[in-house]
């Protein structure tokens, strides 16, 4: 049995037409690293503080050991919550801070200041206990937070976009903390966040949120190699998208086969058909492809490339151990295929062609394995 349990939970709020959670059903296992991603308005936010107790479903269960607990209030949940705003009383020390939710339950004082001090030490943070909040940075105060979640010993611990006001150094420094924590306590945790790389870092699995619904529920590597459908593919990771329809169908009996797309300009393209996909020959489809795997050949090139689709190249940008180059599909029918958004390609140096220049045509291609038709 999962440790806790969404079965057929909505929530709708007065005044709105659509539903902030749909019908969720979701099951998370006892000790997993769940994140919640999707971009604002998702349900992802709304899903936490229905788990948390600070909302209530408007219909649905919510089950903690296969105990409902939509009707009971959140301090008796036993979770622990970090918010976006870290929530730390500015009047109080960290210790003080980190002591709260043990005062509320009537701790003893003995053994209140060692689970503070043993709290304190997890984060890193027990030579700041005297300390006030404005006298740390964001990222200790977020460290702070933390503890104070961690302090009485929580079944579950949820976290509302907790490193969103952290900078890019010290927010990738903080999902490492994050990371070797849940390894070392081995506590359940439920992460919100609209950060893709955040949630890749950080997680056992990712659920993918879209209008109040999970679009996927997977691990993040099938996540990015095997998106169900385009919103997830293009949710997670840049993504090139081509219109088409369907040349010629797959065959239903094989996991993951090969169909060709062709395109208003004639092209045709082979490429994987989506496990959660099944369209039929002559219907509109959509081929995604990530840029890493896109290959780059210039005219007069030996070397040739599959799928060759025939580009301008718009820019080239050095990013270090890769090139990134900018393109759009040439052609009238292409461009519209495209939805007019240029195509991007990361491409390495040992394999970048020498010379390129901003204007030049080339081709890009793919190996049929490396795209999905949705």
């Amino acid at each position: 049995m999962a440790l806790i349990e969404f079965d057929g939970v909505c929530k709708r709020y007065p005044g709105s037409h659509a539903a902030a959670v749909d019908e969720l059903n979701l099951h998370i296992e006892s000790g997993e690293f769940l994140t919640l991603l999707g971009p604002s308005g998702s349900g992802k936010t709304t899903t936490l503080m229905l788990l948390a107790g600070f909302e209530a479903p408007s219909s649905g269960a919510i089950r903690l050991d296969g105990v409902p607990i939509e009707r009971l209030p959140p301090h008796l949940r036993n979770m622990g919550v970090v918010f976006q705003s870290y929530s730390l009383f500015p009047h109080m020390t960290v210790a003080q801070n980190v002591a709260f939710p043990l005062s509320v339950r009537k701790v003893p004082a003995q053994a209140m200041s060692a689970k503070v001090e043993a709290a304190l030490a997890k984060v890193h943070l027990q030579d700041f206990a005297e300390r006030k909040p404005h006298q740390l940075s964001g990222g200790q105060q977020q460290r702070v937070a933390l503890a104070r979640a961690l302090v009485f010993e929580p079944r579950v611990v949820l976290m509302d976009e907790p490193l969103s006001a952290l900078d890019k150094k010290l927010r990738e420094e903080m999902q490492l903390e994050i990371r070797k924590l849940h390894r070392e306590l081995g506590v359940t945790m439920v992460f919100v966040t609209h950060d893709q790389s955040e949630a890749m870092t950080l997680s056992d699995r990712v659920a993918v949120f879209n209008h109040g619904r999970i679009e996927q529920l997977a691990a993040p590597q099938v996540l990015y190699d095997a998106p169900a459908n385009p919103f997830v593919a293009n949710f997670l990771g840049d993504n090139n998208v081509l219109s088409g329809t369907l040349a010629v169908a797959a065959s239903p009996e094989t996991a993951a086969p090969t169909a060709s797309v062709r395109t208003g300009a004639g092209h045709t393209l082979q490429a994987r058909i989506s496990g959660a996909a099944r369209p039929v020959e002559n219907a509109p489809v959509q081929l995604c492809v990530r840029p890493e795997f896109l290959q780059v050949a210039v005219p007069g090139d030996s070397r040739t490339v599959p799928n060759a689709l025939d580009v301008t190249l718009t820019d080239i940008i050095h990013q270090g151990d890769h090139w990134r180059l900018v393109a759009r599909l040439r052609g009238a029918q292409e461009s519209a295929a495209s939805q007019g958004r240029p195509w991007f390609a990361k491409i390495s140096p040992a394999a970048l062609p020498a010379g390129l220049v901003v204007g030049q045509n080339l081709c890009l291609g793919f190996r049929p394995e490396d795209a999905w038709i949705f």
